[in-house]
């Protein structure tokens, strides 16, 4: 199908909200020649069954899609300064796509089943260099120099890439971290694997000359899990020697939440208790980390990296539901955090829900040393009207880098990809957007870009079940972007784009 383009200055009709009621929310890795066994994933950032909607919903959907108010099933819609350049849909991983990671001509991109290998060296035709099958929700992923991390949150039967799912309640369940070695691009090894408390729901990279840190994010612990009981109140910290990952170890475990963190309801109804943390973005040019942790928001210095401090601690008990990541911009006097209202299952970009809940909030960072604080300013949600059938929310994105200003591309799964702008903290704005209609009109369906990142003069997006999107921005605001060229990128270790 042909890209149907829609002007970024839209009818009233497509800004207009849908008025309707939100839905309920050995180490051996094998190289895929054929389909691989399916995964099985457990609770995480996504539902994975359908829910039906109500006759009425069904009919306003399809309403919708024939007045225009949004795109018809399946079609892709995008602003006037937005070109898509190519889609690759899934091959032999047949899972959920999750998250994406870059390093030279290559995007690495996260599968439920495995991850997958692209060559980017022609963004208008990425090519297939490998498929690795390792099933383990999320199988987040993250590379620096000759190593791949990849994070496994579903309790499997051991640690190996061939593990079938068996219950945490088992002692001998395995979750945590995966290493391979990619010096050979086509044939990545499989080379060690940590296990850690309550798994690796995600994790990020604070890379140094001879180690590697990694910061393990994982919650939800209960009494029945031999290796996951509560308190959980920290992440896990592990070592990584370069030249000898097999020594692979965790070597701390600090605590976040001396008081137990966010208590959730019934003191605060609709937020989530906080038992550690979803997701960190680290700053290592400034020494800064900031930590989206369920009912808590985190600014942290990671001067010692075994030991990250604490500066600030914040929590929006009226808006946010679960604090699920974090964005620094470039002169790391702000924080962007994205609230995943419903767990990545729930239709939340309607009128129901309104602009302030699902959204992100606009942070700044005021003052110097152990004395910054996390400030509120704004929130920012996409305005274009979504159908109760498409799963919407506020997921992962990164800054583009223009010096003067703070912009930003983000997934906001069947929301599509918006580019917005945040240079005013308290008055954000969408410059661009890309998105295709709803899966279904017959039921809720999780679809949609899980990441959307730019990196090297495109955006790349990796879309829970139509595959692998590249995108090209035009537009004055960001077209210096286009001069960055970076190495490596991993947007959980956000780099300092102009000092390098």
């Amino acid at each position: 199908m042909e890209d149907a383009v829609i002007s970024l200055h839209m009818s009233p009709a497509r800004r207009r909200r849908l008025g309707v009621a939100a839905a309920a929310a050995g180490l051996l890795a094998t190289l895929l020649t054929a389909g691989p066994a399916a995964a099985t994933p457990d609770p995480g950032d996504t539902a994975t069954a359908r829910t039906d909607v109500s006759a009425a919903q069904k009919a306003e959907a399809t309403a919708a899609i024939r007045s225009g108010e949004i795109p018809g099933v399946d079609e892709i819609v995008h602003s006037s300064n937005i070109t898509h350049l190519a889609n690759v849909p899934k091959d032999a991983l047949k899972g959920l796509n999750t998250d994406l990671a870059f390093q030279g001509k290559y995007a690495f991109a996260g599968n439920y089943d495995g991850f997958r290998i692209y060559d980017i060296s022609s963004p208008k035709s990425p090519k297939t260099v490998a498929q690795v099958l390792c099933p383990g929700s999320q199988n987040d992923v993250s590379v620096s120099g000759d190593l791949l991390f990849l994070s496994t949150d579903s309790s499997r039967s051991d640690n190996s890439c061939t593990s079938t799912t068996q219950p945490a309640t088992e002692k001998s369940s395995w979750e945590g971290m995966k290493i391979f070695d990619i010096r050979d691009k086509r044939n990545p090894k499989y080379v060690a694997a940590v296990e850690t408390a309550c798994g690796s729901h995600t994790h990020t990279l604070v890379p140094e000359r001879k180690n590697v840190y990694v910061y393990v994010s994982s919650y939800s612990p209960s009494d029945t899990f031999p290796d996951c009981r509560p308190p959980h109140d920290g992440i896990s910290v592990i070592k990584v020697p370069r030249q000898a990952p097999e020594r692979a170890a965790v070597v701390n475990f600090p605590v976040l939440f001396p008081d137990g963190g966010n208590p959730g309801a019934p003191t605060n109804p609709g937020v989530s208790k906080t038992t550690g943390c979803h997701d960190i973005t680290v700053l290592p040019s400034k020494d800064l980390a900031a930590g989206a942790c369920m009912g808590d928001g985190l600014l942290f210095s990671i001067k010692d990296p075994e030991n990250p401090r604490i500066i600030d601690r914040v929590q929006d008990n009226v808006n946010f539901a679960f604090w699920h990541s974090a964005t620094f911009n470039q002169k790391a006097d702000k924080v962007v955090f994205t609230d995943e209202l419903g767990g990545g299952g729930a239709a939340t970009c309607n009128e129901e829900i309104g602009p302030k809940r699902g959204a992100d909030g606009i942070y700044d960072i005021v003052g110097r040393g152990d004395h910054r604080k996390l400030v509120f300013r704004s929130y920012f949600k996409i305005d274009r009207p979504q159908a109760d059938t498409e799963v919407c929310v506020a997921h992962n994105g990164s800054i583009i880098p223009v010096k003067g200003r703070d912009l930003m591309v983000q997934a906001w799964y069947q929301g599509g990809v918006s580019v917005w702008d945040f240079t005013d903290s308290s008055k954000p704005k969408e410059i661009g957007y890309f998105e295709r209609g709803p899966v279904s009109t017959d039921a809720v369906t999780t679809a949609g870009p899980w990441s959307a990142y730019y990196y090297n003069g495109y955006i790349y997006s990796n879309d829970i079940a139509k595959g692998f999107d590249v995108l090209k921005l035009d537009d004055r605001r960001t077209d210096s972007a286009k001069r960055v060229r970076l190495d490596e990128l991993n947007v959980q270790t956000q780099p300092d784009y102009f000092d390098r």
